[in-house]
């Protein structure tokens, strides 16, 4: 699937593709409105009939996952609520071997996140997975999202990655077709982000559902 001796840069997302996404979508499409119900009053059925289009109407944009946005727009405390949950996030199978093996090579290995720093910092004190990586790229320091094609000019600017050289790793169809665009010669989709559902069927981009598939890296 892979000729990793082309590859010089590894980028890793890390929300359902290291981390499980169960956390997230539990927390967004459960936990928030639940805590959103009790502060209005309202059912958990009417809050998520409100919630739903407010979520839907940022997808791709910095603000979706901006926590100092919602807590704003929502009037609740987003970052607090994370840690009340925290238990919930886990690392997906097999990704400390993988990135045991990265560290072991001569790549340069970023995990590249459109996180909020404060959502970032939490899933790196529970994961204790920082130590793998040569530095965490926040897309929020730059002021774009990783759907946006000015994120991965910034980036690339900055750190002076090679796009034939580079393999990208991301849950996210639209983060790869951005990394896509922008010429990143080696992408993979990741098609289990969330432990408690399905495999995906994905056909746009090659697709793994857990690391093994990427071992031994020579």
């Amino acid at each position: 699937m892979l000729n990793w001796n082309s590859i010089e840069t590894v980028l890793l997302d890390m929300d359902g593709t290291l981390l499980d996404l169960n956390f997230d979508n539990h927390f967004w499409l459960e936990f928030v409105p639940q805590r959103y119900a009790q502060l209005h009053n309202m059912s958990i059925a009417e809050s998520k009939n409100h919630l739903q289009p407010l979520f839907k109407s940022m997808e791709g944009r910095l603000e979706w996952y901006c926590l100092d946005y919602w807590s704003d727009q929502l009037k609740l405390d987003i970052a607090g609520l994370k840690v009340e949950i925290a238990e919930l996030i886990t690392v997906l199978p097999h990704v400390s071997d993988f990135l045991s093996a990265l560290q072991s090579s001569n790549k340069q290995v970023y995990l590249v996140t459109n996180a909020h720093p404060d959502s970032l910092s939490l899933k790196m004190e529970q994961t204790c997975l920082q130590p793998f990586f040569d530095d965490i790229i926040c897309s929020h320091h730059y002021g774009y999202a990783k759907e946006n094609q000015q994120f991965w000019a910034l980036f690339q600017e900055e750190y002076q990655w090679k796009n034939t050289t580079t393999l990208m790793v991301d849950d996210s169809l639209a983060v790869l077709r951005a990394a896509q665009n922008f010429g990143i010669h080696h992408l993979i989709s990741i098609n289990k982000p969330d432990s408690q559902k399905p495999a995906k069927r994905i056909t746009e981009f090659s697709a793994i559902t857990d690391f093994r598939e990427l071992l031994p890296l020579y």
